[in-house]
Formats: C-alpha cells, sequence, structure tokens
C-alpha cells in the first residue's frame, strides 16, 4: 500500500465540535430547559472549545505527568504539597473559568435558577470526554458547597470565593485568594461504606474544634479548605477544616503517601494524619452524616455525568476508526455486523444523556416542587449506579473496534477504560447506593410509587416499563429486600432511561425499551435484535455530517 494512503489508518480524531456534533445531547439539553438562543451559543462555543486539539494535548501531558507528593522540603521540614504539571493546572483554569466547579449556586449560597444545573452538566459531560481526572476538584467543589451553606461567617465568605471564575493554585490563606476550591475528607481505614464508625476526634477549642485522625482516601488535596467528618460529644459531625488557621500559620494536616490508582492518574489523591488541625463546625453537632449526604448526592450526579462523557467519547473513537478503516474491500461502518455494534453503543450513549439530563433538570425544580425533589433524591443513586456501571464494559467494546490499536497507550481509550470505574466506586459502589435506594422506598413508599408511577407515565405505552414498576414493588414488599434491590435498581433505571427518550422526543425510545427495558438478557454488544432502520437512525444520530 502506497505510503500515501496512510496505511489504511484513521486521521487524528483532533479539532472535533463536541457540541454540534453531539445531536443527542443537543436534543437533550433543549429538552431539559435550555432552549435560549444564548445558553445555545455558550454551549456551542464551549464544545469547540474543548474539541480542540490543544486541550487533548494538555489532556495527555497532564496524564503522562502525574502529580508529585513532596511531602518535606530539602531540610526535612513538612511541606505536605502536591506537585502538578502545568497542563493539570491549564486543564483546571479552563474549567473554573467557565464556572464548572459553582454555576449552579450563588454568592450567598443559594440555588442558581434553572437551567443552571442542565447547562452545567452538558458542559461537564463535554469536558469529561476529553480529561475527567481534572473534574474531581470540580466536581468536589461544587458539592462541598452544600455542607457549607450550613456553617459560620467564614464558610459564607468560602463560598463567595468559590463562585468567582478565578483559578488560584497558590498555597496562601484563603482570605488572601481571589478564587478557592474545596475537597472533602470523609472515608477512613476502617470506615468507608459505614462513615458512622469514623474514628476521627473533633474537641471544642478557641473559636472552633481541634481535630484529630487519619482520612484514607481524601481526593483534591490541593484543595483550600476540606468538609471532613469527624466524631464530636454528639456523634458524627461536619467540619471545615481550612490549609491555614485563622492566625495565618498552616494547618496541622500532613500528606502520608498518594495513592497509586489505576487510573485518574492526573488526579492525586492522599491519605491524610490531622494532627490538632483548626476546623468550624458545619450544622448541628451529631447531623454530619446527614449533612455529608448532601454533598455526595451531588457528586453522585456528576459521577453518572461524567460516565457518560467517557462512553461518548470512546464510542466517538470507535465511530471515526470505522469509518475510515477498511477492512475486506469496504469501510468498517458499511460492515453489518460493525454497524450492528456501534448502533448497540451508541443506543446506551443516548439513553445515558437523556437520563443524566433529565435528573439535572429534577435538581433545577427540586427547590419548587416536592415531586421533582424527590424524583432528583431517588434516581440520584439510581443513574449513577447504572451509568457508572455499564462505562468499561462500553468503552472495551469501543477498544474492540480498533483492535490492537484501541489498546496501544498512545491513543485515549486506554486511558477511558482506566478512568470509567473510579465512577462506579467514588460516592458509594452499586451496594452501597442500591441500600440507599432500599432507605428511600422504606421511608416514603407512597411518595416513591408515586414518582415510579409517573416515570411509567412518561414511558407511556413503551414495552417493559409495567414489569420495571412490579420489581420496584417487589424490592418495597419483599421480606428480604437487599437479595432484590440491584434488580429493582437496575430496573428502575431503565424504565427512568426509557421515560426520558420519550419525554424528549427522541426516536430511539422504543427500540431502547424493547432491547433493554423488556428484551431478552444479552451480555455483549451487538448481540440485540435491533432491525436495519434502527441501527441506521442510530448512526445516523450520533455520526457528524
Amino acid at each position: 500500500m502506497a505510503e500515501t494512503d496512510r496505511f489504511n489508518q484513521s486521521p487524528a480524531f483532533v479539532d472535533v465540535d463536541l457540541y454540534e456534533t453531539d445531536r443527542p445531547l443537543r436534543e437533550a439539553v433543549a429538552a431539559n430547559g435550555v432552549d435560549s438562543e444564548a445558553e445555545t451559543r455558550l454551549l456551542a462555543a464551549f464544545g469547540r472549545r474543548w474539541g480542540a486539539a490543544e486541550m487533548a494535548d494538555h489532556a495527555r501531558l497532564a496524564n503522562e505527568n502525574p502529580p508529585r507528593l513532596e511531602a518535606y522540603d530539602a531540610k526535612g521540614f513538612r511541606r505536605d504539597l502536591v506537585e502538578y504539571h502545568p497542563s493539570y493546572h491549564h486543564l483546571l483554569k479552563e474549567s473554573v473559568g467557565a464556572s464548572l466547579h459553582s454555576s449552579s449556586w450563588t454568592p450567598d449560597g443559594g440555588r442558581a435558577e434553572p437551567p443552571a444545573n442542565v447547562a452545567r452538566a452538558a458542559r461537564c459531560y463535554m469536558v469529561a470526554q476529553v480529561e475527567n481526572g481534572h473534574l474531581c476538584p470540580i466536581i468536589t467543589t461544587h458539592a462541598a458547597v452544600a455542607p457549607l451553606t450550613a456553617g459560620n461567617g467564614a464558610a459564607a465568605a468560602m463560598i463567595r470565593k468559590v463562585v468567582t471564575r478565578h483559578y488560584d493554585p497558590s498555597f496562601r490563606p484563603w482570605e488572601e485568594k481571589f478564587g478557592m476550591t474545596l475537597g472533602m475528607a470523609l472515608t477512613e481505614r476502617q470506615a468507608g461504606t459505614d462513615v458512622r464508625v469514623a474514628v476521627t476526634r473533633a474537641e471544642p477549642c478557641e473559636d472552633g474544634f481541634s481535630i484529630t485522625g487519619q482520612k484514607w482516601f481524601v481526593s483534591a488535596p490541593m484543595s483550600d479548605a476540606f468538609v471532613v467528618l469527624a466524631q464530636s460529644e454528639a456523634g458524627p459531625s461536619c467540619f471545615l477544616v481550612p490549609r491555614f488557621r485563622p492566625d495565618g500559620e498552616v494547618n496541622a494536616l500532613q500528606y502520608v503517601r498518594t495513592k497509586n490508582k489505576l487510573g485518574n492518574r492526573s488526579n492525586a489523591s492522599v491519605e491524610m494524619e490531622l494532627r490538632g488541625a483548626f476546623g468550624w463546625l458545619l450544622g448541628e453537632e451529631g447531623r454530619g452524616v446527614r449533612l455529608a449526604m448532601e454533598m455526595v448526592q451531588l457528586g453522585r450526579l456528576d459521577c453518572a455525568v461524567s460516565s457518560a462523557g467517557l462512553m461518548r467519547a470512546a464510542l466517538d473513537r470507535a465511530l471515526h476508526h470505522a469509518r475510515h478503516r477498511i477492512v475486506f474491500g469496504k469501510n468498517l461502518i458499511a460492515q453489518p455486523m460493525m454497524r450492528a455494534v456501534l448502533a448497540d453503543l451508541a443506543l446506551d450513549v443516548e439513553a445515558a444523556v437523556a437520563l443524566v439530563m433529565r435528573l439535572a433538570r429534577s435538581l433545577d425544580l427540586a427547590a419548587a416542587d416536592p415531586h421533582e425533589r424527590l424524583r432528583a433524591r431517588l434516581l440520584t443513586p439510581v443513574a449513577k449506579y447504572q451509568v457508572a456501571k455499564i462505562a468499561p464494559a462500553l468503552i472495551a467494546e469501543a477498544m474492540e473496534c480498533l483492535g490492537g490499536n484501541g489498546f496501544i497507550e498512545d491513543g485515549v481509550l486506554p486511558r477511558l477504560y482506566r478512568e470509567a470505574p473510579v465512577n462506579a466506586i467514588w460516592e458509594g459502589s452499586g451496594n452501597v447506593v442500591c441500600l440507599d435506594v432500599l432507605r428511600i422506598l422504606a421511608r416514603e413508599r407512597e411518595a416513591v410509587l408515586g414518582v415510579v408511577a409517573a416515570l411509567a407515565a412518561e414511558a407511556g405505552d413503551l414495552a417493559g416499563a409495567d414489569e420495571a414498576v412490579a420489581a420496584v414493588r417487589e424490592a418495597i414488599d419483599h421480606p428480604e429486600p437487599e437479595r432484590v434491590a440491584r434488580r429493582a435498581v437496575e430496573r428502575l433505571a431503565l424504565l427512568a432511561c426509557a421515560a426520558a427518550l420519550r419525554s424528549g422526543g427522541s426516536p430511539v425510545a422504543e427500540t431502547f425499551a424493547r432491547t433493554r427495558l423488556a428484551g431478552p438478557a444479552t451480555f455483549t454488544y451487538g448481540t440485540r435484535p435491533l432491525s436495519i432502520a434502527e441501527i441506521d437512525r442510530l448512526l445516523e444520530r450520533v455520526l457528524p455530517e
């Protein structure tokens, strides 16, 4: 083959408009309130910016040069700093500048007007396609504002610093900075799932609390302050712990080591020791778990959104390769078996996008609508469970579409594959979120059944809707609900996907319901009974013109 034919290799996948080429995304945000010309223009500009080759290069560099812990200086004094590659800082500056960390909050800690959460979810979805690791401090900052609203004057002042669009990575007291980021420190070595058994202690001291203990997994360690769960006299409580004490001295937070993670390599996670660190109480003593759950819920939505973004990025690479690779005399995209696989992948991606954007809409409406508030509370763990669970398998199938090239670290797919499992673990792994759903079902049985009935009504006559409702009822009435929890959560997730597709006007809603909600169980992509017309329709919606 002539060298001018580029050896039958697809061209580089760069300078892609992540918004205009994504029809399911455009339709989903429009269906959920982002419908003004001004808002659409902003998303379009954002998609062009993040699809640029420059951003892809920064993503590569940030992951090839992982952060490094500087526990001590040359003289043996504590530093407890994590150093990042300049590309990581560039990505964070871009994301903070676009207000991904705070656009759904107002300077006084209130909720921004709709469709703030939908617009933010769309931007996070596009960013995750390029580089997911740096989204961690974006997600923790956004989520940590929730417990800060229950804090003192310092917490209120921090919120005003957070909602600026100024990224300031300098290590100095937060009062001296124009912008800041927030982290969370909940997990302990013996207390991951059950944070109520945390042993970190908080003792009253002048103007606050002195906090002593260890935290096993703290991401975004260069945050300017952390929401920390610790035991006070009244039980588990939340505290706001800054990197610098009010007197300007460095607070007693020591970093033991960074975690050697499977993925998420651009972002650091550390083990932290608090040695009498100063902190302010957030909310009431003994109510820390409830306060922390507000933060966790916001993080779970972002896990689902970013998982959908990873899935779309993998699908795009598979589609791009199939359009350009010639096998047995014709392009892969023209070959029936490959088309069936790609269409099957596209269907899961479109359903995930519809689900998370409708969920973001519920968050937008929650303050004024009790039904939407409960819908958000119920479906956030459900969406996180489903989308984060299917992402690794979908990305693995996309890798197969590229053959050996998909397995090579020079490309993006291995990074996407390593990145995907963390979203299923962070903010509660599968069993944890299913237990959370069971608690909601038990506490608010009739109201939850009302939400499920509304989902079924939105799904209309789609196949499998009634069976999904029955699965949820079975979990509510079962003498051992944990035995059927995963099945119920999965069926509820599929029902919510079908409802989001149907209510959003997607032409693939019936296909999704027939092959997922009511379809026979299959274990690999490309095995579901899609007609030629359905395959054509699905691929038409995800292939750029």
